[in-house]
């Protein structure tokens, strides 16, 4: 039984991704445009972003930076000023730097909150207004499989998408009852520049474009939660259900640290 009401038909809704100047923003922005979707990009690069509406025919582009709230709130205005509504609100803006505790850097630290889910806070200020009147519309976050449990590496981007996934839950509790959907995407490896700094093999790696079909599969379905490709992540899940004691002795193992 789908979780939220099902998105099949693309043609006419619109659609802001933040986060969508590269990696999986930008392939879920091209392909929601090519099923006929409006589609308005954001992310701090107006160079990429223009490239992408002179590539994409009625698409839009507002260059802003996620962790600038007035900045959000403007742009969730001229989008609802100019169409009337938003029908799919999808937070993928991300920073990711590999860090351990023995190399503890508090201002990195920092802006992996600020911009991993600080800024999903200042767009749900942005666009749930908006959503609450019309009474319909999508809240879509983008997390990580990283943010299951802690992990080696992980410990400034960890635990900034374990929070979306909690913010997404308690998102779905609130936001049901006013026929408004929610989900929350955790991916496992997709080759994008974030995952380029990686300095190991990773494990079912998969495309930006073929995270983009998961993504647009799962609305469809009207799932809560998408994780894939499905070969790795449900590995990953059967880890985090493990006790404490298990969970590390499992963990060191995989990984050797």
């Amino acid at each position: 039984m789908p979780l939220n009401p099902r998105i099949e038909q693309w043609a006419g809704r619109v659609v802001w991704l933040v986060g969508a100047s590269t990696g999986i923003g930008r392939a879920t922005a091209e392909k929601l445009h090519a099923l006929g979707a409006t589609v308005i990009v954001s992310a701090r690069s107006a160079a990429t972003l223009d490239g992408f509406v002179r590539g994409h025919a009625g698409s839009r582009a507002i260059a802003l930076d996620a962790t600038d709230r007035d900045a959000m709130r403007d742009a969730a205005r001229r989008i609802v000023d100019e169409f009337g509504r938003i029908d799919l609100a999808v937070y993928c803006a991300g920073y990711y730097k590999p860090m351990r505790a023995t190399a503890f850097d508090l201002d990195d630290a920092l802006r992996h909150q600020q911009v991993n889910y600080v800024g999903a806070l200042y767009m749900l200020d942005a666009v749930l207004p908006a959503l609450l009147r019309q009474r319909s519309g999508h809240v879509s976050l983008v997390s990580s499989v990283s943010g299951y449990r802690g992990l080696p590496k992980a410990l400034a981007y960890g635990p900034t998408k374990a929070a979306l996934i909690n913010l997404a839950e308690s998102l779905y509790f609130d936001l049901t009852d006013h026929g408004i959907g929610v989900s929350v995407v955790c991916p496992g490896y997709v080759d994008t520049p974030l995952t380029e700094q990686n300095d190991y093999k990773m494990p079912g790696l998969i495309s930006a474009e073929q995270a983009a079909d998961h993504i647009v599969e799962g609305w469809r379905q009207g799932r809560f939660e998408m994780h894939f490709p499905k070969r790795f992540t449900r590995w990953v899940k059967a880890l985090s259900w493990l006790s404490a004691g298990l969970y590390f002795k499992a963990v060191r193992r995989v990984t050797g640290l």
